[in-house]
């Protein structure tokens, strides 16, 4: 007996150094154990789904970065005009599987951190939230993060029982990886083992560089059986799947292009009109706000090329089936669903034989990454054919 326990020391040993030198986190038999390397948290507090998207995929390459976790935030959904009028705060493995990010970098769940983790090694009392000293001059005594100030930052953390116990201030670093050096040498994990942000670490849009982290936000099983039922169901293949976003707030928005306000970067942009500013071509008016005009010309293009048999429409406002199909003659059937989850439009779209979106919206841009990782056309209302990246020529 003796022997057998000396025996299993050893090995627990050895399986703590094979993880050191991973860099892992060392995984017991009764669940997660604390990352030495320490953690990062944010309130993904800016926008609806797509800009959350966008700033998750920045988030991810920070937390690498600095070789921290990455607690994964759930999803903020928004119900201003349903009852009960209050935000949605859905886990991200509600539409998206975790195991595939592990395959870039460490990650857990923010349901699980604040559930395993946070009582041991984050406890009360020594919840210290970071942000930018410009931040901190919003608070009322203008040394103290704003972490929970408004919506949707006070439900956020309100959710997960948190309140914080100081703040720490930094000026004059950004999130990019010209400032590595200065965040681990500011931040070492054994002083500072809990990175709380009051937002993602991360710009918007995207960064062009982050844009292929794309490969690991893979859909949830049953949100794959859920798209493919509607798929088969509704629609004909081949089909193309369009994206309008042409509700009102998004009417203001592209009002701002009129007299060149904006230049080639508003929004999600980059995505169509090229990330280097020097060379990026106009933003029209099409591309952020399609007529209708537009969109049958687009449609009546996509649809011959494909030898098209159904059109799936997304939309945030009116979805225009009546004019398509007539546009048709009744010839392509013409399907909008407009489900109180958008994920389902999101799956679907990506599915398409072809899909066109909109160039300035960070929607668009997540069905436009996924597709482009599974080599799937698209294009742009405004914008036929868009330049190939230079890793894809």
């Amino acid at each position: 007996m003796a022997a057998d326990r000396t025996t299993m020391k050893l090995l627990a040993k050895i399986v703590l150094y094979m993880s050191s030198l991973l860099q892992l986190p060392f995984i017991s038999a009764t669940g997660v154990v604390w990352d030495e390397n320490g953690y990062v948290l944010y309130c993904p507090c800016m926008g609806r789904f797509g800009n959350q998207a966008d700033h998750f995929l920045g988030s991810l390459a920070f937390a690498k970065m600095l070789n921290r976790t990455l607690a994964v935030p759930p999803w903020i959904i928004y119900r201003h005009h349903t009852p009960p009028f209050t935000n949605m705060h859905v886990p991200y493995s509600e539409f998206f599987q975790l195991e595939p990010l592990l395959q870039y970098h460490r990650v857990i769940s923010m349901e699980e951190f604040m559930e395993k983790l946070a009582p041991t090694y984050w406890p009360p009392g020594k919840r210290v939230a970071y942000c930018y000293d410009a931040a901190a001059k919003r608070s009322p005594d203008k040394k103290s993060c704003p972490m929970k100030e408004g919506n949707p930052f006070g439900p956020f953390w309100h959710q997960f029982g948190v309140d914080f116990d100081k703040s720490v201030l930094f000026p004059g670093i950004s999130f990019s990886s010209y400032y590595k050096q200065q965040w681990t040498k500011k931040f070492p994990p054994s002083e500072h083992p809990v990175l709380a942000l009051p937002g993602a670490p991360a710009q918007f849009p995207v960064l062009e560089e982050h844009v292929p982290l794309q490969s690991y936000v893979a859909w949830a099983d049953h949100m794959v059986q859920e798209g493919e039922g509607y798929i088969d169901s509704l629609l004909i293949r081949p089909y193309v799947g369009i994206h309008l976003r042409i509700g009102s707030d998004w009417q203001k928005a592209c009002e701002l292009l009129k007299d060149d306000k904006t230049g080639p970067h508003f929004m999600a942009s980059p995505q169509c009109v090229g990330y280097n500013r020097n060379t990026a071509i106009p933003l029209t008016k099409n591309m952020c706000l399609p007529d209708l005009k537009e969109i049958q010309r687009a449609l009546k293009l996509w649809v011959k090329k494909i030898n098209g048999k159904s059109v799936y429409i997304a939309t945030d406002s009116e979805s225009h089936s009546k004019e398509i199909e007539q546009l048709f003659k009744g010839n392509v059937k013409v399907v909008s669903l407009q489900p109180e989850v958008a994920h389902v439009d999101l799956y679907i779209l990506g599915q398409a034989d072809h899909f066109i979106g909109n160039c300035a919206s960070s929607f668009t841009a997540f069905v436009k990454r996924e597709r482009d990782v599974h080599s799937k056309p698209s294009s742009f209302f405004g914008m036929d054919y868009p330049a190939k990246k230079k890793d894809e020529l």
